[in-house]
């Protein structure tokens, strides 16, 4: 098939009532929607069966996460692009056909976002995604429209195909062939950032990612690890520093992680501060697991050929942000990203 649209579930039954029926009336005759399940505990299977028959579902056998739940049901599907959407988005009319054109007269684009807005407040950017995701020179990922927690309305300021450094998983297009090439996702992230590392992989190999602003979606956010949770506080940190080990030139990965270090551990006091004890060890968690790993990531890293890419915001978001007060992605100097 041309297009397979992917919404992988976990006990998301209410979402997929509310969102799925609109995601089939936008869906062009040329794809299919499928939902994979990870092995939900509610009634999602029982209500797809007897309100939609016609979808394929495929189910893993346990909750793998979003990073091997999606592998494991993106290889029981021959398709030519994967659109990996979550359960909790809702698409607009025409929000497939045009980025499928613009990549099919652009083959060296690998993956493609959409303008992600917020369902709850559909005239601002939404957190997971916005405008395209970016990186600065210490790993920090952040979007035009969204910097740290600062939330920026859409007033079309972002209206322009542009290449970005890393495409949201709450709603992304994938060249299957690229994806498999890349062998998916990493299953050791289980949920958050897998797709940055995906993206930087890909960068690596010499591909792009691009944003389409013409095509839009709204996204709810949160609905299955709430942004509060000390597991996702956990997750974030874990992940982020294996995608900087696992991706980064060697010259600038030491010295990248030592600082690093320092800033997380300020992050950590924060939290605690902030009488967030459980975001706090979160954060010491994330570096045990990390430091336990490193063989197993310094194997997959050997694997990938590190290169400078585009894309990578070449001073610290952290200072840009809470020392020079840059509360929008438009006061941030192109000429300061790599090309």
């Amino acid at each position: 098939m041309k297009v397979a649209v992917v919404i992988l579930n976990w006990n998301g039954k209410a979402l997929l009532e509310q969102f799925l029926p609109t995601v089939i009336e936008h869906t062009p005759d040329y794809a299919e929607v499928i939902v994979a399940d990870n092995a939900s505990s509610d009634d999602s299977i029982s209500f797809l069966k007897e309100h939609f028959s016609s979808i394929r579902l495929i189910q893993n056998i346990k909750n793998f996460g979003f990073a091997q739940g999606y592998n494991e049901a993106l290889a029981q599907i021959d398709a030519e692009y994967f659109v990996l959407i979550n359960s909790d988005v809702e698409v607009t009319q025409g929000w497939i056909e045009g980025i499928i054109d613009f990549m099919d007269t652009h083959l060296n684009i690998a993956a493609c976002q959409p303008k992600i807005l917020s369902f709850k407040n559909k005239n601002m950017f939404e957190y997971a995604g916005a405008a395209g995701g970016f990186i600065d020179k210490l790993g920090y990922p952040f979007c035009r429209g969204r910097l740290f927690q600062s939330l920026e309305a859409d007033n079309n300021q972002y209206n322009d195909i542009k290449e970005i450094f890393w495409a949201t998983g709450a709603c992304m297009f994938v060249r299957a062939s690229h994806f498999n090439e890349m062998g998916g996702f990493d299953n050791d992230f289980f949920a958050h950032m897998e797709e940055i590392d995906l993206c930087w992989r890909l960068k690596n190999k010499g591909y792009s990612i691009f944003y389409y602003p013409f095509s839009t979606v709204f996204h709810v956010g949160g609905a299955t690890l709430d942004k509060m949770s000390p597991q996702k506080t956990y997750l974030n940190f874990r992940n982020n520093l294996s995608l900087i080990y696992k991706n980064m030139t060697g010259r600038k990965l030491r010295i990248t992680l030592f600082i690093r270090c320092i800033l997380d551990l300020v992050a950590a006091v924060s939290f605690l501060s902030s009488g967030g004890f459980k975001h706090m060890n979160a954060v010491f968690r994330a570096y045990v697991s990390f430091y336990q790993k490193r063989k197993l990531l310094h194997a997959k890293r050997i694997k990938i050929e590190q290169k400078p890419v585009s894309c990578i915001y070449q001073k610290s978001i952290v200072k840009s942000y809470y020392l020079n007060k840059f509360r929008s992605f438009s006061l941030l100097s192109e000429s300061d990203f790599s090309k």
